[in-house]
């Protein structure tokens, strides 16, 4: 039987991409995310896909989501938890309700989904989570604070759950992807013009490597060399240097 891939944040972006490479690898699809015009779309051009037209920032969401899998009699073997959004700004001057809401979707909702989903994986012995985290999270990110804070908690928090599944079979590996083609840098607020597009890697080759580490069960997929080097570099500087160099880019 097909496997059954339950892809967070469908609509867009790296979601749209997973949809798509899963569905050529013969999963079956279930698209979660708000926009449900843009996930019909979808699951009209791939076909043998479910819509759930969901928004996961909201109180109990993702239970919601799951009683609706549950409803449809769909099995999840694998977890993309893919939803999630950045905002670019001084801490003091973005929307507080806004920034919570980056918390509770980038955190709150993929702790659920993980919790919910992870027991019935482990029961089976069977079954793989990838959570999208970002090369944000290794250093401290002024000018997008709670962004890169929510982002350093998916990492940690990835690879302590890839080291307590892996006695029980299933996979879990954080996703770091840096600068992406998608609609993030629009919506975080980067402009136009910014350098963010001139120098991100395209969706398509962030989303197969991601795959091809997660089918390897590695904890930390990093995408581009540039990025691992960025990444891993910061092991051998001071924090007050990172937090420099951090806060001194410009997108």
């Amino acid at each position: 039987m097909a496997k059954t891939a339950l892809i967070t944040g469908a609509s867009a972006g790296l979601g749209v991409e997973f949809a798509r490479q899963l569905a050529a690898r013969g999963y079956r699809l279930i698209l979660a995310a708000r926009r449900k015009d843009r996930l019909d779309a979808l699951a009209a051009e791939l076909g043998n896909a479910r819509v759930i037209a969901i928004d996961l920032a909201e109180p109990g969401a993702a239970a919601a989501l799951i009683a609706e899998c549950d409803a449809a009699g769909a099995q999840v073997d694998l977890l993309v938890n893919n939803a999630g959004f950045g905002l670019r700004g001084p801490f003091t001057k973005l929307d507080a309700g806004r920034q919570r809401e980056m918390i509770d979707l980038n955190v709150g909702a993929l702790t659920d989904l993980c919790r919910l989903i992870g027991p019935r994986m482990a029961e089976r012995r069977s079954g793989a989570i990838l959570n999208v985290a970002s090369t944000a999270a290794f250093q401290p990110g002024p000018k997008m604070a709670v962004y890169f804070a929510t982002k350093a908690y998916v990492l940690s928090f990835t690879e302590a759950l890839h080291e307590e599944m892996k006695p029980h079979g299933v996979k879990v590996s954080a996703l770091c992807p840096g600068p992406t083609r998608t609609e993030f840098g629009e919506v975080a607020g980067f402009g136009a013009d910014s350098r963010f597009d001139k120098i991100a890697m395209s969706a398509e080759e962030v989303v197969s490597k991601g795959l091809e580490g997660m089918e390897k069960n590695r904890a930390v997929v990093i995408t581009g060399a540039l990025n691992k080097a960025g990444a891993w570099g910061t092991r051998f500087l001071p924090r007050s240097t990172i937090r420099k160099i951090a806060g001194a880019l410009k997108f």
